[in-house]
């Protein structure tokens, strides 16, 4: 019996909020057929659009995008349902001739692609519905409390995260991280990774500058719009950073001239926990020749062309058949 295949190699393009991803997966479609992965747990919300920075219409026209806009923002969307549904992509996109650019911020969906995720033991469904009705009442910080008192290495990411660590710890009597340590499954890709990074001062303006876009762009009215089509304020789309800032200045909870500061500080927040996580989580495989399992960092300072036009010829040096990589010893 022949062993089994090993996964494709992917290209992962990952780094905090605002540090240019996007304009690098657009610069690197100009040079070659490749088709994007969305790996975003705020992108795959219908209505969604200016709080998540998605890409333009334009984008999206020319370079085929999958992961975007996959359910309401009332509903759940998980990163096991994120794996299964990627695994799918990968096979339509390669079926088309395109190369897979897996490109986000979202750690968890990251690493369910090249890792995949734990064989979720089964949970008493009526349990479980009496324990996701007692998270949705508790106040945001008071679940996040919880969910780290019951599960030690729990590092935030919202109240659905929240919930979910609470949930499994309680259902199972093991914390989320130990299931996701000990009853791993495989993953669907091996990635090659690419880390995008700025300075902190860089950083912090580039997110400035988003936020501001994202006010003058209307997203106080798009946050209008889905409540008044009947979107609870504490459905799990509108837990976001800049939708919940929203909702509660439109509640009476922040004041309005109080609502960009409020917005810029929890992008900040949450691009350093993406940094961190980034620096020390990615497991790197590449590709067993030459890139050494290693993730590759870039200055996300130089224009996206240039970053594009590097990664691009990297990644065809990695994949170039072993038989036209130079051999040891060989003339130069």
């Amino acid at each position: 019996m022949l062993p089994a295949r090993p996964p494709a190699l992917v290209p992962v393009l990952v780094g905090p909020t605002a540090v240019g991803k996007t304009a690098v997966a657009a610069a690197w479609a100009d040079l070659a057929p490749v088709a994007v992965i969305s790996a975003d747990a705020r992108q795959v919300y219908r209505g969604l659009d200016i709080g998540t920075a998605k890409p333009e219409p334009a984008l999206r026209a020319r370079v085929p995008h999958f992961g975007l806009d996959m359910v309401e923002p009332g509903e759940r969307y998980s990163a096991g349902r994120f794996a299964r549904d990627a695994a799918g992509w990968l096979a339509t996109i390669r079926a088309a001739g395109r190369q897979p650019l897996v490109v986000g911020g979202t750690g968890l969906y990251v690493r369910a692609l090249a890792e995949g995720l734990f064989h979720e033991p089964p949970l008493d469904p009526e349990r479980r519905e009496r324990l996701r009705a007692w998270a949705a009442r508790l106040p945001a910080a008071r679940l996040a409390h919880w969910a780290a008192r019951l599960d030690p290495r729990f590092s935030g990411g919202g109240r659905q995260r929240a919930a979910r660590a609470v949930e499994v710890a309680l259902l199972t009597g093991r914390a989320l991280s130990w299931w996701q340590a000990h009853a791993r499954a495989s993953g669907v890709m091996r990635p090659w990774y690419v880390r995008l990074t700025l300075s902190r001062e860089a950083l912090h303006r580039r997110i400035a500058a988003r936020v501001d876009r994202m006010l003058a762009a209307g997203l106080v009215d798009e946050v209008r719009g889905l409540l008044r089509r009947g979107v609870p304020p504490q459905a799990p789309g509108l837990d976001g950073i800049g939708y919940r800032e929203v909702v509660a200045m439109l509640e009476g909870r922040l004041r309005p001239d109080a609502l960009r500061e409020a917005i810029v500080a929890a992008t900040r927040r949450y691009a350093k926990r993406q940094e961190t996580w980034f620096r020390h989580q990615l497991r790197a495989t590449g590709d067993g020749r030459r890139e050494g399992g290693a993730v590759w960092t870039l200055d996300a300072t130089e224009p996206p062309t240039v970053l594009a036009e590097r990664i691009a010829a990297r990644w065809h040096a990695a994949t170039r058949p072993a038989s036209r990589l130079p051999q040891p010893g060989a003339a130069r």
